[in-house]
C-alpha cells in the first residue's frame, strides 16, 4: 500500500524558513511526477510546485524565487524548501505522487 508522509510544518514569523519533507512508502516513485499543493481556509487547493522524474520543476507565481522543490529518488523523498515566508503562505500543505496518491497534509502557519 502506498503512503505519503509529510513532515516539517509548523509556526514561524514572516521572513523565516521551513523545510517540508514527503516520504513515499510502498512504491518506487522514480518514474512519477511529484508535487506540493496547499489549501488555505476557504480557498481551493492550489499547486505550489511540481518536479518531474527528470528533475524539471515548475512553481506557482506566488512562490517563485522563494520556494525550491527537490527530490531524492534513492530515498523516495521530495522536499520543499520555503524561504522568506509570508502570512499568505499559511495553509495546509500536501504532497502528491502522480494524480492518485496524496499525503495527509502538514500545517504551515506564518504570522506577521
Amino acid at each position: 500500500q502506498v503512503h505519503l508522509v509529510e513532515s516539517g510544518g509548523g509556526s514561524v514569523q514572516a521572513g523565516e524558513s521551513l523545510r517540508l519533507s514527503c516520504q513515499v512508502k510502498g512504491i518506487i516513485f522514480t518514474n512519477g511526477g511529484m508535487a506540493w499543493h496547499r489549501q488555505a481556509p476557504g480557498n481551493e487547493r492550489e499547486l505550489v510546485a511540481r518536479i518531474t522524474s527528470d528533475g524539471l520543476v515548475t512553481y506557482s507565481d506566488s512562490v517563485k524565487g522563494r520556494f525550491t522543490i527537490s527530490r531524492d529518488n534513492v530515498q523516495n523523498m521530495v522536499v520543499l524548501q520555503m524561504n522568506n515566508l509570508k502570512p499568505e503562505d499559511t495553509a495546509v500543505y500536501y504532497c502528491s505522487l502522480g494524480p492518485h496518491y496524496w499525503g495527509q497534509g502538514t500545517q504551515v502557519t506564518v504570522s506577521s
